[in-house]
């Protein structure tokens, strides 16, 4: 069972916050693992853009959650050890804010 099927009910929120953005594309890149993810695969899975993935991708980056690699065709992003730590707190955190009936 991954890390999705486990998340958390289906939610009613039209849009999502940028920490529930955030989490998806980190819970993708988990599930991917050391292989990394394409941006056309974070973006189908996590529901977004291609252009809302690669920000977000890019400023996961920049605070040293996700290793961006590049090769002649693909950019792909890969989750570290940081990133995973992240991931893990940031789903505790959401588990208590989601209990006290708050949007996140």
């Amino acid at each position: 069972m991954t890390i999705t099927q486990q998340r958390r009910p289906f939610q009613v929120s039209k849009y999502r916050s940028k920490m529930a953005i955030i989490a998806d594309i980190l819970e993708v890149l988990i599930d991917y693992g050391s292989d990394g993810a394409l941006i056309s695969a974070i973006s189908r899975r996590a529901n977004l853009s291609h252009y809302a993935v690669l920000d977000e991708c890019q400023r996961l980056g920049d605070a040293g959650m996700v290793i961006s690699m590049k090769n002649k065709k693909n950019h792909i992003f890969r989750i570290n050890e940081k990133g995973i730590q992240f991931f893990f707190e940031l789903q505790r955190f959401l588990a208590i804010v989601q209990t006290m009936n708050l949007r996140y």
